[in-house]
């Protein structure tokens, strides 16, 4: 006996609302603000001390341009000292005061100015990060109508909530907390989370999460999750982490700029004290110390790195992807192979049970088998598990309660339901025998393409359920711009048997296909590659995916459907599930990477043109500053191009 499922069509819903997103305002910035007010001053005394004005009214307007824009850093650059950390801030504010000192008070004031100026839009390049998921936060709603044990109704701080308290979600409102559907129905919008583009028709045990938008009808949801561990507050806190790292490359600049500013002091005490003792008059001699110190620093250096990073992680967030630290986008672009899991990667992740094959003489019709299954599988989060569950949900069936439930990755599940020992997986680890009934039936479904489960009581062999999944639709053209991009074939990692992997792997554009494959087994298909000289990318979503995810150069987790633990193992997060964003990302990378070493080629041409003009002849000190400062201003504004949407889409393209 067998029976076809059929999915039941979702209602047709009008297109979803738009979320603006909130942007920090840059004078919310106080780098912004006291560059401003350290221009304004400037600007102001400018002119009067062109025109030979009285010192009594120009000299307060400078004093006041150096107080403005060097206090901050001077100050930073103090606290850095007593850590005994010298510091280029520091050095740049003291370079500006011995100008001053020695009546090149214009000059000096100048390069408080520019200096300012550079350090507020890397600041600005910060704010924009964390922009990048500030609609998120702004979606996630204060309060919640909670339901009490006595069917009374109370509004509470969505923070609040514990798992498990009923709330209420009328038309209009967002939800609350993630949860799942207890009574009523209506669509949702939920297009900032998954990416979804038409709201989601929702009913009693579909999933909602916080901050989604409710449509015409009243939910009440159930809480599944404390608001700390919501998908928003993940990505918050994953935005959160990834602000406070600091890309290698970084890293090692801060190690050489300690050796270097050292160095640059040492040589600066030379260019002043070696002209003196060779008969220079003392303000000659200061004046070409000071532009040595001014034009050696490596300010532009020290910049060179994190705004293209910070910029491209931005992007990347507005478009869904979270990367979540700049090690890990400076990686993104040093990928050169791919390896994909199928279920829930590729594919969709809605598996649905298309056959219910009971086997003749187990006693069992066709909503028995199911009903075995489900109550086996339902404490699972395996895609094909929820798929069981599911479907015996559609029909009505009374699932009983599992116990000794255990899970083992590839494999299947095993559970004790009405006292009978019920195991739910794979024909390779359930049958000894592939030419018995059950091991027929799980070929013949394999043949066509289905995913087959042998449902087993008592160690004998009951049944096979048949479950398919549909590619994503823009999985093909993914794979094909990460070939592309890497210049080798990707490869296919599955748990699957090898006839559906093949069947789905043609349809994606995939020649290197490994199935039935176990967690341990997917790792050592990485090792092998990586062993090779390969630098790995793994896409996968579910726990049997999370071993591969570490092991892997770079992991990159789906992430609507993915697991908690796989979405914690993986570099990167694509929220939306949309694989076209991974080659967009990885591109966007390597573009990134091409932006830090041309800001260190320019960072570097200005230090060595303006040092050897300085020592081989007389730099002027306003040129030696607005050369200095000019080149940290291009290196800074060459970072942020990485902020537009146009960065995103060619990087798309």
């Amino acid at each position: 006996m067998s029976s076809v499922l059929e999915r039941p069509s979702a209602p047709a819903a009008g297109p979803p609302s738009r979320t603006p997103v909130r942007r920090t305002r840059i004078l919310a910035l106080p780098e912004v603000r006291w560059a401003l007010a350290a221009l304004v001053l400037f600007l102001l005394a400018l002119p009067l001390h062109l025109l030979g004005g009285p010192v009594w009214l120009w000299g307060p307007l400078f004093a006041a341009t150096y107080a403005a824009g060097g206090w901050e850093p001077g100050w930073e650059g103090l606290k850095a000292l007593r850590e005994k950390t010298l510091d280029v801030d520091l050095l740049m504010v003291v370079a500006a005061l011995g100008a001053a000192a020695i009546g090149q008070v214009l000059d000096g004031a100048l390069l408080i100015v520019i200096f300012a100026t550079s350090g507020a839009l890397e600041a600005v390049a910060t704010a924009r990060t964390a922009d990048s998921v500030r609609g998120l936060l702004d979606l996630a709603p204060e309060t919640a109508s909670r339901i009490g044990a006595d069917g009374g109704e109370e509004t509470v701080p969505a923070a609040a909530l514990a798992v498990g308290d009923l709330i209420l979600v009328r038309p209009g409102e967002r939800v609350g907390a993630d949860g799942v559907v207890l009574d009523g129905a209506s669509d949702v919008d939920q297009a900032t989370i998954t990416g979804e583009p038409l709201p989601a028709a929702k009913g009693p045990g579909d999933e909602v999460f916080a901050g989604t938008l409710n449509g015409s009808g009243a939910l009440q949801v159930r809480v599944g999750r404390d608001p700390s561990e919501s998908v928003i507050a993940r990505i918050v806190a994953m935005v959160e982490e990834a602000a406070e790292t600091k890309a290698p490359t970084q890293l090692f600049i801060e190690k050489v700029e300690q050796r270097y500013s050292l160095g640059m002091v040492a040589a600066t005490l030379l260019v002043f004290a070696v002209p003196l003792l060779l008969g220079s008059d003392l303000q000659s001699a200061l004046l070409r110390a000071m532009t040595f110190m001014i034009v050696a620093s490596p300010c532009a250096v020290v910049l060179a790195t994190m705004p293209p990073l910070l910029s491209a992680m931005a992007n990347a967030g507005r478009h869904g992807v979270l990367v979540k630290s700049a090690v890990v986008m400076e990686r993104l672009g040093q990928v050169d192979a791919v390896a994909f899991d199928k279920t829930g990667t590729l594919t969709e992740g809605a598996p649905r049970v298309t056959d219910l094959r009971p086997l003749d003489g187990s006693g069992l019709d066709v909503d028995g088998l199911l009903r075995v299954a489900a109550a086996a599988e339902r404490p699972s989060e395996h895609p094909l598990a929820r798929a069981v569950v599911a479907a015996a949900v559609a029909r009505g069936l009374d699932l009983p309660s599992a116990e000794d439930f255990a899970s083992t990755p590839g494999a299947g599940v095993t559970a004790t339901v009405d006292g009978h020992c019920v195991a739910v997986g794979s024909p390779r680890h359930l049958l000894a025998d592939r030419d018995g009934a059950a091991g027929r039936l799980a070929d013949a479904l394999e043949e066509g393409g289905r995913t087959a489960v042998v449902v087993a009581v008592d160690g004998r062999p009951l049944g096979v359920l048949g479950l398919s999944d549909a590619l994503r639709p823009e999985a093909a053209a993914g794979i094909r711009a990460l070939r592309a991009l890497t210049g080798r074939e990707p490869v296919l990692l599955t748990g699957d048997n090898p006839r559906a992997a093949a069947r789905l792997a043609a349809e994606a554009g995939i020649a290197d296909v490994r199935a039935g494959l176990l967690p341990q087994d997917k790792v050592a298909a990485v090792h092998a590659l990586q062993n090779g000289g390969a630098k790995v990318m793994v896409v996968g979503d579910g726990v049997n995916d999370a071993p591969a995810l570490a092991a892997a150069h770079t992991g990159i987790a789906m992430g609507r459907a993915g697991s908690d633990l796989a979405l914690e193992t993986a570099d990167a997060v694509v929220v939306r599930d949309e694989l076209a964003a991974i080659p967009a990302v990885v591109a966007l990378s390597r573009r990134a990477r091409r932006l830090v070493i041309q800001n260190l080629v320019i960072a570097g041409a200005f230090i060595a043109v303006l040092v050897a003009w300085d020592l081989a002849g007389t730099l002027p000190l306003p040129l030696g500053v607005a050369g200095h400062e000019g080149s940290t201003v291009l290196v800074g504004l060459n970072g942020l191009r990485l902020l537009t949407e146009g960065a995103w889409r060619r990087a798309a393209s």
